[in-house]
């Protein structure tokens, strides 16, 4: 197997760095904040078995890994970058086929009202957002299209997306976003500007249709 590079960079996070591979890893967005959800998930899963570890994202060529404690980067770096080329090495899938956390019957409504009626209004500006998984009562998605990296993303999620899904899905408490904002790049607004500034991508008016979810 050629020589695996990965190229280490820090986020505006102190306690988040960015592990980018010179290889896909995994075609979508994984994210896991504890050992127990990382189950299925080879890559993820020797990550939490290292020190400091406490959360987890896996997203094409990128790892993304959250660290508590006051250990340095450069010290647990060098483990993280081991760890991810000996899961390479192995020919292991980085994610798997997982079960959906939370119980295959409540992920599936989940996602039936994300796919009939959420992401339909939100693809009037490109949005699309995904299920990852559910954890006691959380659901935790990924925003892609025009909702990655948009200005408005905040508020399409807790007044439009949070609003309509925990009215159709009661046991539903919160939605959380895990999406790599930083990564999107056709963001309907530009970071910053919102509702009254300059739109990055074409259509509409005063705000984000992805907030007509909460029709």
């Amino acid at each position: 197997m050629a020589e695996i590079r990965i190229r280490g960079e820090p986020t505006a996070d102190q306690q988040v760095c960015r592990f980018v591979v010179d290889r896909s890893l995994h075609g979508g967005n994984a994210s896991f904040t504890s050992a127990t959800a990382a189950q299925g998930a080879p890559l993820a899963e020797v990550l939490f078995a290292l020190p400091d570890v406490s959360a987890v994202t896996i997203a094409r060529d990128t790892v993304s890994v959250t660290k508590q404690g006051d250990a340095a980067w450069p010290e647990i770096g060098k483990l993280i970058g081991d760890a991810i080329r000996a899961q390479i090495a192995s020919g292991e899938p980085a994610v798997g086929e997982m079960t959906p956390a939370g119980g295959e019957e409540l992920f599936e409504r989940v996602q039936a009202v994300l796919v009939n009626e959420i992401n339909p209004s939100i693809a009037n500006h490109g949005g699309v957002v995904t299920l990852q998984r559910i954890e006691e009562g959380k659901a935790y998605v990924q925003m892609g299209g025009g909702c990655q990296g948009c200005g408005m993303a905040d508020v399409t999620l807790k007044h439009g997306i949070e609003s309509y899904l925990r009215q159709k899905v009661p046991e539903i408490s919160e939605v959380v976003d895990v999406t790599e904002h930083v990564q999107g790049e056709n963001p309907y607004f530009e970071p910053g500007k919102g509702a009254g500034g300059g739109k990055a991508g074409g259509g509409g008016g005063g705000g984000c249709s992805a907030c007509g979810a909460s029709k």
